[in-house]
């Protein structure tokens, strides 16, 4: 893995990198937009799973950008699905316009627009997580490496520092209600080891603050793929262990809600790799 060039002067992947980036950057501008007079908010059915009239132009503008450059890529959208061209090229983007909605609503500053990219085999080639209110762009590209952009500064991401002191956890809890009293019984036993946990409501960049070394650990039962694509990436790349959980390709329909809810994504240190359920 290599640290020293996060935008190589060739290549597929590259130009796929530098495709994302712009593509979030245009959905992280419609997030800095945010008006509390026109949030728009209605619920998707569970209590909390909101959606606002934000989510729904940032991902129309990123769905813009990457299907004006690449009109043969399927995109798989949080709130508009999937959408198939005629003569599908075989790479596939999964986006999540804006991740962290809840936090958005209350003007808590974790959220953001998180995109990625997959080879025709399903390979994650790049992703990209630009949280507008923290003023930062995660973004990694396979086999070179993980960045972050903050203040016009470029740093490359190595993951937590293994073994130090006063580690935290960092989780989520399901909308469902059984779901989350059994996830709530099972937090002692998980943070066995932990200082402490955090809950930041936005698994894309819960994934990016393990990359930084922020979190040394985050794990958490029920995603969707749209919401760890790109992190989990960033998270690997930046040397962290990473376990993605194997859901039904958004292809095929995607998972029934028993086996999302039954799925972990785990990223940390490889000494903490242990922590987690199987």
């Amino acid at each position: 893995m290599s640290a020293e060039n996060p935008n190589p002067s060739t290549g597929l992947p590259a130009a796929l990198l530098e495709l994302a980036r712009r593509a979030a950057a245009a959905g992280a501008a419609v997030l800095a937009g945010r008006n509390a007079a026109e949030l728009d908010v209605s619920n998707k059915g569970d209590a909390g799973d909101w959606v606002t009239a934000f989510d729904l132009a940032a991902e129309r503008a990123v769905r813009e950008v990457i299907s004006t450059a690449r009109p043969f890529d399927t995109i798989t959208g949080e709130e508009g699905g999937t959408v198939l061209p005629p003569s599908p090229s075989g790479y596939r983007w999964s986006i999540d316009p804006l991740d962290g909605t809840a936090n958005f609503i209350r003007n808590i500053v974790y959220y953001g627009t998180s995109v990625a990219v997959a080879d025709p085999h399903g390979v994650w080639l790049a992703g990209v997580v630009d949280a507008p209110a923290l003023g930062r762009r995660y973004y990694a590209l396979r086999g070179h490496g993980a960045w972050l952009e903050e203040a016009g500064r470029l740093t490359p991401l190595a993951g937590p520092l293994p073994g130090r002191s006063g580690q935290i956890l960092a989780t989520g809890f399901s909308y469902d209600l059984a779901v989350r009293a059994e996830q709530a019984s099972g937090l002692g036993s998980i943070m066995d080891g932990f200082a402490d946990v955090r809950r930041l409501g936005s698994a894309a960049l819960d994934l990016c603050l393990v990359a930084d070394g922020t979190h040394d650990a985050y794990g958490e039962r029920g995603l969707n793929e749209h919401d760890f694509a790109a992190g989990a990436l960033i998270a690997e790349e930046a040397g962290c262990w990473v376990r993605r959980p194997r859901l039904t390709s958004p292809l095929a329909g995607g998972p029934s809600d028993d086996e999302r809810l039954a799925a972990w994504t785990c990223a940390g240190t490889l000494e903490l790799s242990g922590k987690f359920p199987l």
